[in-house]
């Protein structure tokens, strides 16, 4: 019998029978007080060294290659980029479909492991919030800068204007003004709304100043009564709710940008399902990439453990296992259709010029993530790191190979030509990467990375059939009056923070 199986007696027959443990969230019986020092510690206490190391460059990164490089093409002409005639999306759109599928991680683990009640969430929900609100607006910096006059971006509103320009609802383009912006909105709220309660806490440990005052001012008042947390609850269910087909819509309505068209190698049904799984797949990389090192950063492995890497390292085997299928799928149906153009669409992605493109996506995307069947590498730090950082750049290399490879080569052979990125290009795109960074890395120092309240929920004392509350029914009243002395507004709020309803602990006391 393994270590997770205890013997439980049967109050029927009294015959003993193993029961299945789950395996512990947060390790070495951390208490309240020491989760709630650890987190709002983060916040309060001096940045380690190292994070100016890494916020300093990305910060440099970001002003120089989103501020000067934008400023240079308003200044200059969209024709810095190297869009050519033909691959006239070229770069912006790859970049950024690549920041979009990012940010969908973030809402999945939100909203669908909320909604299936997988506990396992609680310790990285807020960081892979934060990861997507960064990565839409990452995202947005493309195609606003892509229509050329930036300031007529507003025209794609649907309002009235002096020059009756009305928008094209049949565009998927336009489409994909809706479904970004009403996620990106969604998103925001939903991770807002989420860090109330800590805001609160952190609030309540400032001292008088503006660091005080703007953390109240974001708190909105809260004080922790069961009214608040009903209300609170009943926001976050619906807000999951509707968070959960924004996850599933979102990079479909993405991938109508090119499934709808005529074009060989984009007109096809396999694109919403596998831009989906794909952006599943990056974002969940992506979370990884940046929680690792977070972790190690800040001491946070009692609360992330190797129980969510291991979660989340499933995952990315399963969704690329997904992606492989969808690029095979895609293979067999141009050359067993019979449709001589979309064949030659997919060959000239094997045996043309970007071939090396096509394989860097193959190989990073399908074959590196094929090595988490093991467990041994899924509990090895650096093997994880190496898997998410190769989909990272596979998924980039994906969308470089749909959208280039696609226009180099479509109808009309004098239309034939070899895209490369201009200066202008590779400055944005890395200037994007130096802008997510120092963005997440500013989240973690003034906001709570973890969610205090919901954390202390999967501990094993905040359940209240919990057999050692049973048998110790002082515990309860304990656990209230800590947290009045912690929170010193209201027992009720404390209680509630704690997981443990006030009627059944003082009646079971």
């Amino acid at each position: 019998m393994s270590e997770a199986t205890t013997q439980s007696e049967n109050n029927t027959n009294g015959i003993k029978i193993p029961v299945l443990e789950r395996e512990e969230l947060i390790l070495n019986k951390r208490s309240y007080h020491w989760i709630t020092e650890r987190i709002c510690g983060v916040v309060e206490n001096r940045q380690p060294f190292l994070w100016w190391i890494l916020f300093i460059p990305s910060a440099i990164i970001a002003l120089v290659g989103v501020v000067g490089g934008l400023t240079y093409l308003v200044s200059t002409g969209v024709g810095v980029w190297g869009n050519t005639n033909r691959v006239m999306w070229g770069w912006p759109i790859v970049n950024f479909v690549f920041w979009i599928g990012i940010g969908h991680a973030g809402t999945l683990i939100s909203a669908i492991l909320f909604l299936t009640r997988q506990n396992w969430r609680t310790s990285i929900n807020r960081a892979a919030e934060a990861m997507t609100i960064f990565a839409v607006m990452c995202a947005g910096i493309f195609p606003a800068f892509h229509v050329g006059r930036v300031w007529m971006a507003w025209f794609l509103a649907p309002i009235p204007n002096s020059n009756a320009v009305w928008q094209n609802f049949k565009s998927p383009l336009l489409w994909d003004v809706f479904a970004v912006s009403t996620y990106f909105t969604v998103s925001l709220i939903f991770w807002f709304l989420g860090m109330v309660p800590d805001l609160a806490t952190i609030r309540d440990r400032c001292k008088p100043g503006i660091r005080k005052f703007m953390y109240g001012l974001f708190s909105l008042g809260w004080r922790g009564g069961n009214r608040q947390w009903s209300h609170y609850e009943m926001a976050y269910l619906l807000l999951a709710a509707l968070s959960t087909p924004l996850v599933l819509s979102v990079h479909s309505v993405v991938s109508f940008d090119f499934a709808t068209s005529v074009v060989p190698g984009w007109h096809t049904t396999i694109f919403p399902p596998y831009f989906v799984a794909g952006a599943i797949f990056g974002g969940f990389a992506m979370v990884l990439t940046i929680m690792i090192p977070a972790r190690a950063l800040y001491g946070l492995h009692d609360m992330i453990t190797m129980k969510h890497i291991d979660n989340m390292s499933k995952i990315i085997l399963l969704t690329g296992t997904i992606v492989g299928y969808a690029y095979l799928m895609e293979l067999f149906i141009a050359f067993y259709s019979g449709a001589k153009y979309e064949g030659a669409a997919f060959l000239f992605r094997i045996d043309g010029p970007y071939w090396w493109a096509y394989y860097c996506m193959m190989g990073l995307n399908v074959l590196s993530p094929q090595i988490f069947w093991f467990k041994k590498c899924r509990e090895n730090l650096w093997v994880v790191m190496a898997v998410a950082m190769c989909v990272n750049i596979g998924m980039w290399f994906e969308r470089f190979v749909i959208i280039v490879t696609t226009l180099a080569r479509m109808w009309l052979p004098g239309d034939w030509k070899t895209y490369s990125p201009s200066g202008v290009d590779i400055l944005t795109f890395v200037g994007t990467i130096g802008m997510f960074l120092a963005l997440f890395l500013l989240f973690l120092r003034f906001l709570p990375c973890i969610n205090i309240a919901e954390v202390k929920w999967t501990l094993k004392e905040s359940d209240v059939h919990d057999e050692d509350k049973k048998a110790h029914p002082d515990k309860g009243i304990e656990v209230i009056e800590a947290y009045q002395y912690e929170l010193h507004e209201n027992p009720e709020g404390a209680a509630k923070e704690a997981g443990i309803k006030i009627e059944t602990s003082t009646a079971e006391s």
